[in-house]
Order: C-alpha cells, then structure tokens, then sequence
C-alpha cells in the first residue's frame, strides 16, 4: 500500500466515523459534541514593580533613545519623541 493509499483509507475512515457519530445524535436527540476550540488566552498581568517606579523624565535623561521595537527585537535609535515618521533599528 503507497503512502497515498494509506492517506485516503485514514480519510475514509475519519468520514465514516463521523458519519455513524452523526447519525447516532440524530436518532437520541443529543446535541452533537463542540467543537474543539483553544481556550482564550488572558493578557499578561501588569507587573507590580513596574508601576511602583516613578516615570523617568526626558528633562533628567536628555540622551534618552526612542525604544520603539520592531518586530524582530531590535530597538530604535533615534532620541526620545522624534519627530521623523521612521525608526533606526539597531
């Protein structure tokens, strides 16, 4: 039997056990089963420590970077609130 072959019969199988499982509902009156779904997933809880430091001021950190971050991780390099519309990535 070629791996094809064996694909099919699974698939075939899979139907037929869905088909009895269906028709088995039908004749109790049974809801048929939910599906299977992922269950939500909460946002992470904010970290109490974070909220516990003072916000750093531009006036006390006038180096301070932009720390926008893309996708992959990298951070931006331009100063704090540039006005250019692009990030530099390093």
């Amino acid at each position: 039997m070629s791996k094809m072959d064996a694909l099919r019969a699974m698939r075939e199988a899979k139907y037929e056990a869905a088909q009895k499982a269906t028709q088995k509902t039908q004749k109790t009156g049974q809801k048929p089963p939910p599906a299977r779904t992922r269950p939500p997933v909460a946002p992470p809880a904010a970290r109490p420590a974070a909220e516990a430091q003072p916000e750093k001021t531009d006036a006390a950190q006038p180096d301070a970077l932009c720390g926008h971050r893309n996708m992959s991780g990298r951070t931006c390099t331009r100063e704090h609130g540039h006005a250019a519309k692009s990030h530099r990535y390093s």
